[in-house]
């Protein structure tokens, strides 16, 4: 294990390791523990009684956070010429269709979301095995499969997220910077926990959610309780 430098230890003074803190404790706690001179994303990790390796048991979804993530989201629409308009007034930061596949082909990731079309899907084939572990390829579940590219542009960069359970059976999300105020964090937080408690798969068995943590890049980890969750 790599040796923790002095203001993570500092930082990690301020948690108490035998208390699982409530959302809202935790919320207020984690700008506190931030080790960075930057401002630092907030994470929350959640770890799910699922069984990921079975396709019933597959968490994916999208939320919009309240408040947004507290970073620029760049979007690429990849659309046939006749919605290209659209995607730009939408805000769209790349907009094009063959170009594009080309450059994303030869290694060009420079994007969080791609939104694209049903038509051009045809298109996307071979771009899986390149977006696919980036976790950019487009998907009508998580809403970046679309005809209405502006609504889906303009959520986007507004501050909707889509997340997916990992093969661990974790989830992993920034829901927001340290910069934040604690009740907006809170919001942000409760916004994503409550969605992926509604996908909570029917086929799961047991607790549901068995953990949760919330962090800085680079800070220690604060434990929430599972009632302080169960309860939203």
């Amino acid at each position: 294990m790599a040796k923790r430098g002095k203001k993570y230890a500092k930082a990690a003074e301020l948690i108490d390791r035998d208390t699982e803190y409530t959302l809202e404790e935790a919320c207020n706690l984690v700008s506190k523990t931030s080790t960075t001179s930057f401002d630092a994303s907030v994470d929350l990790d959640v770890r799910l009684g699922v069984d990921p390796r079975h396709a019933d048991q597959m968490v994916r979804g999208t939320v919009s956070l309240p408040h947004g993530t507290g970073r620029s989201v760049r979007v690429l629409a990849l659309v046939n010429e006749s919605k290209q308009d659209e995607a730009r007034k939408a805000g769209a930061d790349h907009v094009g269709l063959d170009d594009y596949i080309e450059k994303i082909e030869g290694g060009w990731a420079d994007i969080d979301v791609i939104i694209a079309t049903p038509d051009v899907m045809g298109k996307m084939g071979r771009l899986g095995r390149v977006l696919g572990p980036r976790g950019l390829m487009p998907n009508p579940k998580s809403g970046t499969v679309t005809m209405d590219v502006a609504d889906a542009v303009g959520s986007f960069k507004s501050g909707k997220i889509d997340f997916r359970v990992d093969k661990t059976g974790i989830l992993h999300s920034s829901i927001g910077k340290v910069s934040f105020d604690a009740a907006a964090l809170k919001e942000n937080a409760t916004a994503f926990l409550q969605t992926v408690i509604r996908l909570k798969p029917t086929s799961a068995k047991g607790t549901y959610i068995r953990s949760a943590y919330i962090s800085s890049t680079m800070g220690p980890s604060i434990p929430i309780s599972r009632s302080s969750i169960s309860s939203l």
